[in-house]
Order: C-alpha cells, then structure tokens, then sequence
C-alpha cells in the first residue's frame, strides 16, 4: 500500500513539474532570448523598440520631452519614446518617407550620424547636443555602445532602389527573393505570407500588403531582426548582402498577395422553419416532455455510476496486486 502511495505521489509531482515548466516556457519574454550577438543587429533592435530588448526596462509615463516640439502626428506615450518613431524605418526623418503624412514628425534624419565616430554618437544618444533626448538613464552603456555601432555600420539610404510615390523597389533579382524567400522566411509566413499578419494603421494585414505599404520597415527587420520575435532568422546573420534584402522586398511586392482576398458568395435566403422544440402546449406533451428529462437524467447516473464503481474495482485491484 505504501508503495502504492509513493507511486502515486511521485506521478503527482511530476505532473506538477512540467505544468509549471511549461507555464514558465511559454512566459519567456523576448527580452531574455537575445536574437543575435551582432552588436550592428542587437542595435537595430534597439532603435526598433529598446523597450523589448533592455532588460527591466521602464518606459517613462506619458509622452517624450521632445515630443511636444511637433503637432502632426497624433501618437501618445511608449511609441513617442521609439528612436523609429521620430527618425522613420528609412533612418531619414522629415527627409524620407516620414516627411508627410500621419508618421510625419518633423524630426531630422540620422543618415549623417553614420560619420561619426563612437563617442561622438554615444554623446548625441546622453543628451550632449540636446538635454532633452537624453536616454542614458534608460539604456545600459552597451545598449548605447550597440545603437552607435548600428548607426556607424547598419543605416542604409535604400531610398535611391525604392520609388518614393509606388513604395516598389525599382529593380531587383525576383529569382534571388524567391530563393532566400523560401529558405528562410516560407516556414514561418507561408509560401503566400500569409500565414502571419502584421499591424499597420490599425488593420491587420499580410506580408505582401507590408512589403508594398511599408517596405522599409519590411527591410529593416529582415536585415536585422526584431526582439517581439526572437525566433526569427535575421539577414545579417545569414550573411545576406543589403541587395539580398531588397531582393526579398521586391520578391515580395511582385509575387505574394497583397492580402486576404476573401471570396464573394451571393447571399442565400433563409427560409423559416417550424419551432420543433420549445415550451409544451398543452399537459400530455407537458406529461411526456417530464418523463423524458427524467429518463435522461437517469441515464446519465447510471452511467456515471457505473463510472465510478469502475475506477473503484481498479484501484482496489492495483491495491491487492502491490500487496500480493
């Protein structure tokens, strides 16, 4: 019987074990799963959303210092505080794709930034030419270090291979898209893209919509990764060559669907049919529709019942057989 009760016991703990194994697997945030050592894409990542890469972080309440120095755009609180969000995915603020619209700030490329050297950026980064975009009390100072590295070595002026009005890549290599497409992005996407969707202005849409809408930050986050999904294969880690990311965009833009097209089926009438069930009308069917609940009711005691003298009998033979 003992043994019995330890067997028991054991099986309960390791039930227990895994359920909360599990749990804490599924919790595991971006933040503790690195996508990369690269420090050119640990700082893309940064400049994409430094909230989901420092560790601990805290996005400081309401909207940034600097914010209030534009009136266009109508964003509020954490998204003020993202280094895309004023200088735009083409890293070229009111100069690029930002300069009209409702992502337009106002705010000053950083394309020139790149000629700087790693002091001078990291100085611009602590609030050296401007106290109010101070973010070293926010980043460590290998976040800082990783943002300069990305600004040194990772900014690209894509701008001159995308047509400023269609957002289309102005030429590529669709064979070469298709291939790194389907070696890399296919499994997860879908051999359509459309087996994931993404957020833009308010809709979801799939990846083909995205690459035509937004090929920048398409670009920017197949080169370098995103830290909402670590599980991602990022470009520079693959050793893809900034044209092999366009070539994926313009792959995109021409071969995959702009989204879900949903098929247009001409409305059926419904007819009306006679209620079958509902209250008794009259006391015999009120008689019968008694017996019947009760019949069903019996039948389900009955077999749990049943149930429940079953699982007795094999307890108590597994007891006896510890025993004998």
């Amino acid at each position: 019987m003992k043994k019995f009760k330890g067997s028991i016991s054991i099986l309960v703990v390791l039930f227990l074990f895994f359920s909360i194994a599990s749990l804490i697997n599924t919790n595991v945030s971006a933040r503790g799963n690195p996508q990369s050592d690269n420090p050119v894409a640990q700082g893309a990542q940064l400049y994409d959303d430094w909230s989901q890469v420092v560790p601990n972080s805290s996005v400081p309440p309401g909207d940034n210092l600097i914010w209030s120095r534009q009136t266009n755009n109508t964003r509020t609180g954490a998204d003020t505080w993202r280094c895309v969000t004023c200088h735009g995915w083409d890293y070229q603020g009111k100069e690029g794709a930002f300069k009209s619209g409702a992502n337009a700030t106002g705010f000053p490329s950083i394309l020139q930034d790149s000629t700087l050297d790693q002091s001078a950026i990291i100085s611009i980064l602590s609030g050296g030419n401007d106290p109010q975009h101070d973010f070293s009390s926010l980043l460590r100072i290998e976040d800082l270090n990783n943002l300069a590295t990305f600004i040194q070595n990772g900014i690209l002026d894509d701008n001159q291979f995308i047509d400023s009005v269609s957002r289309k890549v102005i030429s590529g290599n669709i064979q070469n898209g298709k291939n790194k497409y389907d070696g890399t992005c296919a499994s997860c996407h879908g051999a359509d893209g459309t087996a994931l969707t993404f957020r833009y202005e308010g809709t979801n849409i799939s990846l083909g919509t995205l690459a035509v809408q937004d090929p920048w930050r398409f670009l920017h986050r197949t080169r370098f990764g995103t830290a909402r999904a670590p599980e991602m294969p990022i470009g520079v880690n693959l050793n893809w060559t900034p044209q092999d990311g366009l070539d994926v965009v313009y792959y995109a833009q021409n071969s995959l669907p702009t989204g879900f097209e949903v098929a247009q089926t001409t409305p059926q009438e419904i007819l009306p049919v006679n209620n079958q069930g509902g209250p008794a009308k009259n006391m015999f069917t009120g008689i019968l529709t008694a017996f019947g609940a009760m019949a069903t009711s019996l039948g389900f005691a009955v077999l749990f019942g049943a149930a429940l003298i079953g699982i007795i009998l094999l307890l108590v033979w597994l007891i006896r057989s510890r025993q004998s």
